[in-house]
């Protein structure tokens, strides 16, 4: 029957009622307000691109999570599954000229056929941050710091860091000659945390007894003393050159971190890798202990604009779940800040009176209040019976007689008191009255 099919959302999809999305608007406006601190502008970028632009280098898992289709014109399309391909098109083409470096603020909805579960949609928001032109580890610190930043400012506390590197791995396995494809089938496997089948692969691919013994000694190590765990890894991969700089890269992240004011609690996980292909260096996730999902994550990819034609313009960003910031929130119990709009509800005695209602309640709304006028036909007592269930601040009651000595009858729902008040004074008078 088409009403059990009307009667629910598709799969993976779902409806925000009022309070949901009043706490997403809320994240959303955070979100605007720390790109604004740190300088990042605006863009907005399709929620439909070409399957090929979305499919490069986002991994093989991701690649099948994809919604994929073709549209009239026989293309072959896809709804964005995270934006920053779609954002490193936009530098590689109408912004490449653009003086650098480039800050770049997005928010919207994604889309991936993962299986539903707590934390994980099939549509989902994220607000996502990107600062293109610097392949410095300030850049990656800023990113860092600016994710810190719009943590504390929605409210959430607790919150932890993992960081890891890229480069270490990648260093690791290029010094040993094996190929990129092989590389990114280890690093999905090591996303997932299948740690043997990595290992597996890796002797498949022909590697050295010495790296096997590399690979697992890093996946060994992890801590939240960085320092500490910095000498760890500099000593498991002092023989691989490419992979000792990527572990100097991430102390001078770190310390740039620390010296900057970042007090957040940092992990630090060698072996640590993320799904996407394009990460070329550090990367990072944020946590809070009752979720053991990531509430966020991003990274550095320095390749990914020169793969669409934009020439070597290096890049780093995060993408912040608006939704399991949501979730977070909710579990944490915060209380989120919202400035209400005081509500008025104005109310005709008789119909004859609803244009007066209109004219006063057009007048109210250029004074700056939230109006609602009585549109269900109700009695007086029943339309204010109804405001107070719902929270009307104050009720404005339009009667003839009052109406025509210019007058209305302004009702403090709370207080149940109730003044006549002249029309021409009903904005300044309903401002006093807030203030008491």
């Amino acid at each position: 029957m088409l009403s059990s099919i009307f009667g629910q959302t598709v799969r993976g999809m779902r409806d925000f009622l009022p309070e949901d999305a009043r706490r997403l608007r809320f994240i959303e406006r955070i979100a605007r307000e720390t790109a604004e601190l740190y300088g990042y502008d605006e863009v907005i970028t399709p929620t439909i691109e070409y399957y090929n632009l979305l499919a490069a280098k986002i991994g093989e898992e991701n690649r099948k999570r994809m919604y994929v289709f073709e549209d009239l014109g026989g293309r072959k399309v896809a709804l964005r599954p995270e934006f920053t391909a779609s954002i490193a098109r936009l530098v590689a083409t109408k912004l490449r000229s653009a003086p650098k470096p480039l800050r770049l603020f997005s928010v919207g909805s994604l889309y991936r056929y993962d299986e539903p579960q707590f934390g994980r949609y099939r549509e989902f928001w994220q607000a996502n941050f990107e600062l293109f032109g610097s392949a410095l580890p300030e850049a990656d610190a800023e990113i860092i710091s600016l994710m810190d930043v719009f943590l504390k400012k929605i409210g959430l506390d607790g919150y932890s860091f993992k960081i890891g590197h890229v480069g270490v791995l990648r260093g690791v396995f290029s010094d040993e000659g094996i190929d990129e494809d092989k590389q990114n089938s280890i690093m999905q496997r090591l996303d997932k945390k299948e740690w043997e089948e990595a290992i597996k692969l890796l002797k498949e691919s022909g590697s050295s007894r010495k790296c096997l013994n590399t690979l697992k000694g890093l996946l060994k190590t992890s801590g939240k003393d960085p320092p500490c765990i910095i000498k760890k890894m500099r000593e498991i991969v002092k023989e691989y050159p490419g992979a000792i700089e990527a572990v100097e890269n991430l102390n001078e992240i770190i310390d740039l971190l620390r010296s900057g004011g970042v007090e957040t609690e940092i992990l630090i996980e060698a072996g640590f890798a993320r799904g996407l292909e394009y990460y070329t260096g550090a990367i990072f996730e944020v946590y809070v202990p009752e979720m053991d999902i990531a509430l966020g994550g991003g990274g550095r990819y320095d390749k990914l604009v020169e793969l669409f034609g934009g020439g070597k313009i290096p890049g780093v960003g995060v993408a912040m779940g608006m939704d399991r910031l949501s979730l977070a929130l909710k579990k944490h119990g915060s209380t989120i800040h919202i400035s209400a709009p005081t509500k008025l509800l104005v109310v005709p005695v008789e119909r004859s009176l609803l244009g007066e209602a209109f004219k006063t309640a057009s007048m109210l709304r250029e004074s700056g209040f939230c109006v609602e006028i009585e549109t269900m036909g109700r009695s007086v007592s029943r339309a204010l019976s109804d405001a107070d269930r719902r929270g009307i601040a104050f009720t404005v009651i339009i009667g003839p007689r009052e109406i025509k000595e210019g007058k209305v009858v302004l009702r403090h729902m709370a207080e149940r008191k109730q003044i006549t008040v002249d029309l021409s004074e009903l904005p300044e008078k309903i401002s006093q009255v807030c203030q008491c």
